[in-house]
């Protein structure tokens, strides 16, 4: 069951709130001996989780299927980088991962049981009591939590206002509604977007040219560290295409270095063929606001939107600093 990207929380008494993970959505299943780990895209996430697994064979029920979300804890926080990590094709990294950073399973939905096979066919309203039973008698594993829940209206504005460190947003779900994989009409998710202002370090051309000429296809944002070096931390590719050629002009005529003076942008996209590894460095001279959704691991985790130019910041003012925000601690809200 998939969630539709709305701007705001909807109000109600049909909707139960959650907090929205940043983590891998996975169903859980486990047929006596077996234990089966599927991610959203419908790939085999067991060998990646060995813990996950054995943790699953020790509970006390042996049938069951449920859906929630695996997470990495760091600190106070989760780890989507350490996360990644885990995706790995040797066995004995995996295998020292799992025992070095162990995943947790945050569970917000159950499925079916040994008696209620198609509990799935309930509403929301009969499977979450479902759930919290299961969980009180079942989970008692330390590499299971059950996500929590509310029906207030002002709990989940605050974790939508605190999200960051592990949870992104809120999930919002009609309890009068079954499990309905593909289904995105009852469920919604609402994203705390932030903006930052940040320094043009580069810009790479466009694959395909405008007027038979290149034009530029995003710019590479660059935010300083407290020793003054200009780190890359992610791009924006939100450019319109009638302001493309202008813009071009304005970037070439300040190609030059330093561009990025400390961490700089790598090689092509491992999942594009298409795009060019090259990028041409710019003296740091421009600064533009942008809107993000999250930062990890110093970096936009996904591409940003622009939404203006600022002629009025000096460059030198674009620092990590303006990123730090009081955020709750995920570890916090589980039980």
């Amino acid at each position: 069951m998939e969630a539709r990207s709305v701007d705001a929380i909807p109000r109600g008494k049909e909707w139960q709130y959650e907090p929205k993970w940043d983590g891998f959505r996975c169903l859980l299943s486990r047929e006596r001996g077996h234990v089966d780990l599927r991610s959203k895209s419908g790939e085999d996430l067991a060998r990646y989780f060995p813990e996950i697994v054995a943790a699953a064979l020790k509970l006390r029920a042996d049938r069951f299927t449920l859906d929630g979300e695996i997470v990495v804890p760091q600190a106070k926080g989760f780890s989507f980088d350490a996360l990644l990590q885990r995706i790995h094709p040797a066995a004995s990294r995996v295998t020292k991962l799992s025992q070095e950073t162990p995943a947790l399973y945050l569970v917000f939905d159950l499925l079916a049981t040994a008696k209620q096979r198609e509990l799935a066919g309930a509403p929301l309203s009969e499977r979450r009591p479902a759930l919290e039973a299961f969980a009180k008698t079942n989970l008692k594993s330390s590499l299971f939590r059950l996500s929590p829940a509310t029906t207030s209206f002002a709990t989940a504005q605050k974790w939508l206002a605190q999200s960051g460190g592990g949870s992104d947003g809120v999930i919002a779900k009609r309890m009068d509604l079954p499990y309905q994989a593909g289904n995105r009409d009852g469920m919604q998710k609402i994203k705390k977007f932030r903006s930052a202002d940040c320094v043009v370090g580069g810009f790479r051309y466009a694959t395909n040219k405008i007027s038979g000429r290149k034009v530029v296809g995003s710019l590479l944002l660059g935010l300083y560290d407290d020793k003054g070096l200009l780190h890359h931390v992610g791009f924006t590719s939100a450019i319109k295409a009638a302001e493309k050629p202008a813009l071009t002009d304005r970037l070439e005529a300040l190609i030059g270095e330093p561009g990025f003076t400390g961490n700089a942008p790598g090689g092509p996209s491992r999942w594009s063929t298409e795009r060019s590894a090259k990028w041409c460095p710019l003296e740091p001279k421009l600064v533009i606001e942008v809107c993000y959704d999250h930062f990890s691991g110093e970096r936009f985790r996904h591409g940003t939107s622009i939404l203006r130019w600022r002629p009025d910041k000096a460059p030198r003012q674009c620092t990590f600093e303006q990123l730090k925000q009081k955020v709750a601690n995920p570890m916090k809200m589980l039980k």
